[in-house]
């Protein structure tokens, strides 16, 4: 058997989790980052639209249908403040974790290096393992905001970009606009890129509001973004996502996208454009759902005081807790799944090594099902590490 380029690749540990969950029947998941919602009906809606046209089963544009295009430039100016003009452009995907990787191929050679901010998001750390680079860490604060001054201290000659994703995955912070605006500007002087990861843009709580990197002046030249439908429109198996490049890098992630996809799923597409066409109150009614299950999780996770570091966080829809024990993150996962039958994600999966770290997902719950599935947490994390 040869070496392969994926050994040094870090397995996902969703699977394993599932596995585990699959073994332990009746566990309640507070695992995978996923809402529980269906996409608008608007986005069903279309596809009769997608199958009256039989050149519909063709090859279409690698970038994306241009419907759907349009439709995001609306959404970009409006929501985000982007307007999408002859320095930059969008490019259609299969899934915001495809546009990472179109991203870090574009940019990179073997050997050069990528900061990301930890806790970081795994899958961003095994695209830059893939591409043959490395993954260079910079540990966020103690309330996981970004730290501008040391990410400036590990740019080196071989340093192509800094990855920010806000509001985070795995700790639900939000970063605030200043640290953004300081982060983006670092990259400015330094001429490397900043990829901003926007999956949860919509997901913000109590009066946060959601900043895109990409909406300061001037900075169209060296700013990456990434949206996903996948959470927002309950799109997880659609596989959309989208991301605004720089004009420069076009010809570049055409060629990865040709290779990799030709292009993104037309089908989706087109239910991706009738998605777009929901009305406001569709994502309005599911985000305020998911805050008043967000509200019960803190309210549990409260009686872990003592037991628990619980940094607090205004956004997507997770908790990332430190919890105090000399148990190993795993371990703690493992026993959580088989005797209290409740799943989280051990905290070594986001690279955080020292301490015993678990993420809370709630995104995928009900009011029934979160005060069950986090009841079960509490009274596991009370007994297994209070005792």
């Amino acid at each position: 058997m040869t070496n392969s380029r994926m050994q040094a690749v870090q397995s996902p540990i969703i699977p394993v989790v599932g596995e585990l969950i699959r073994n332990s029947p009746g566990t309640i998941s507070l695992g995978q980052g996923v809402v529980s919602y269906s996409p608008p009906p608007e986005a069903v809606e279309l596809l009769p639209q997608f199958l009256s046209d039989p050149a519909n089963n063709l090859y279409k544009a690698v970038e994306g249908i241009p419907p759907l295009l349009n439709a995001l430039t609306e959404k970009l100016s409006r929501f985000n403040g982007i307007d999408i003009n002859n320095n930059n452009c969008i490019v259609v995907t299969a899934g915001s974790n495809m546009a990472f990787v179109n991203a870090i191929l574009a940019i990179t050679s073997p050997g050069d290096e990528i900061i990301l901010n930890t806790p970081y998001y795994f899958n961003h750390e095994m695209a830059i393992a893939m591409a043959g680079c490395r993954a260079v860490l910079v540990e966020t604060d103690e309330n996981y905001q970004l730290r501008p001054e040391a990410i400036s201290q590990a740019i080196t000659s071989r340093t192509r970009a800094v990855v920010t994703i806000s509001p985070n995955n795995p700790t639900g912070v939000v970063y605030s606009e200043d640290l953004l605006r300081h982060v983006n500007q670092v990259c400015a002087d330094y001429g490397i890129y900043h990829i901003s990861d926007e999956a949860y843009e919509y997901f913000t709580y109590d009066g946060v509001k959601h900043v895109s990197p990409a909406s300061f002046a001037g900075n169209s030249e060296y700013t990456i973004s990434l949206y996903s439908l996948s959470k927002a429109y309950g799109f997880a198996s659609w596989r959309i996502g989208y991301m605004v490049i720089p004009k420069h890098l076009l010809v570049a992630i055409k060629k990865v996208q040709d290779t990799i996809l030709i292009c993104p799923p037309v089908v989706s597409q087109y239910a991706a454009l009738g998605a777009l066409q929901a009305k406001p109150e569709y994502l309005q009614e599911k985000i305020d759902a998911i805050a008043q299950v967000r509200q019960i999780v803190i309210d549990y996770l409260n009686q872990l005081q003592g037991l628990c570091t619980i940094t607090p966080a205004n956004g997507a829809f997770y908790f990332f807790l430190k919890v105090h024990t000399n148990m190993d993150a795993f371990e703690l996962v493992k026993h959580l799944i088989q005797d209290y039958k409740v799943a989280v994600i051990p905290g070594t999966t986001f690279g955080i090594e020292n301490g015993c770290y678990l993420r809370v997902a709630y995104g995928a719950l009900q009011k029934d099902t979160v005060t069950e599935g986090i009841d079960r947490l509490v009274r596991g994390l009370k007994t297994i590490v209070g005792t």
